[in-house]
């Protein structure tokens, strides 16, 4: 993929097909396949955020929807001021945390694997972690889970999906030292989180007599190994 593939949403297979911002304006236009094809390049990435912000498979699949739903009305509005895969990501996890402000007042606790089994949503299922990496990777994201809001969008984003920061703040529609800022305050709480796995004698992250496979490093480089404070548990 060319970097102006990535940026349009063009694969290789797609070069001589229209690119993002020629689709959103044939759907504007009329066309009524343009703005599913602009859905099927972006679905992926569109989904995994979601799930990630959301850390629930149904709300991540309502969210999504909710989200391209606006995209499909307000696609007349768009002024090309950004990409628009930009301009699709903003839309999500705007949808995302308007449905994390409204549970807030009545919180849930999620399935430790993001949701129910079974059929993944239209918009395409995360990708399963290795068995081995099961363990490490519910207390991960349940560590993720709990941060605020404005915190896991931010790691979701530059960290997760791998975002520059300033495609992240684009994308939030903040500064670049507020993802900055957003992101080292969330991973300080995630490394709090995390302070109970150790490194068993195989090499593999231990919580409690349970053995997860794959490493968590600090900021060193070297997996944490004292259990948290009280402080920092009551977080």
């Amino acid at each position: 993929m060319t970097s102006g593939d990535a940026h349009d949403g063009r694969t290789g297979a797609d070069r001589d097909a229209p690119d993002d911002a020629e689709l959103l304006r044939a759907h504007v236009d009329g066309d009524p396949d343009a703005f599913a094809e602009l859905v099927r390049r972006h679905r992926d990435r569109l989904w995994a955020v979601a799930l990630r912000t959301m850390g629930d498979r149904e709300e991540a699949a309502d969210a999504v929807q909710d989200a391209l739903l606006s995209a499909h009305r307000a696609a007349a509005r768009f002024r090309g001021d950004s990409l628009v895969t930009t301009w699709l990501h903003r839309i999500v996890v705007n949808a995302c945390l308007d449905r994390i402000r409204r549970r807030q007042a009545h919180p849930t606790v999620p399935l430790p694997d993001g949701g129910h089994h079974g059929d993944g949503p239209p918009t395409g299922p995360e990708p399963a972690a290795p068995v081995q990496d099961h363990d490490t990777a519910l207390v991960v994201r349940a560590a993720l889970a709990e941060l605020p809001a404005d915190q896991r969008a931010a790691l979701v984003l530059v960290d997760v999906q791998g975002y520059p920061v300033a495609e992240a703040a684009e994308i939030l529609g903040v500064a670049e030292g507020t993802i900055k800022s957003r992101c080292a305050r969330g991973r300080a709480r995630m490394a709090l989180a995390l302070g109970h796995l150790r490194r068993g004698d195989d090499g593999h992250l231990t919580t409690g007599n349970r053995t997860a496979a794959g490493t968590v490093p600090s900021r060193s480089g070297t997996p944490a190994t004292r259990e948290p404070t009280r402080e920092g548990r009551e977080r």
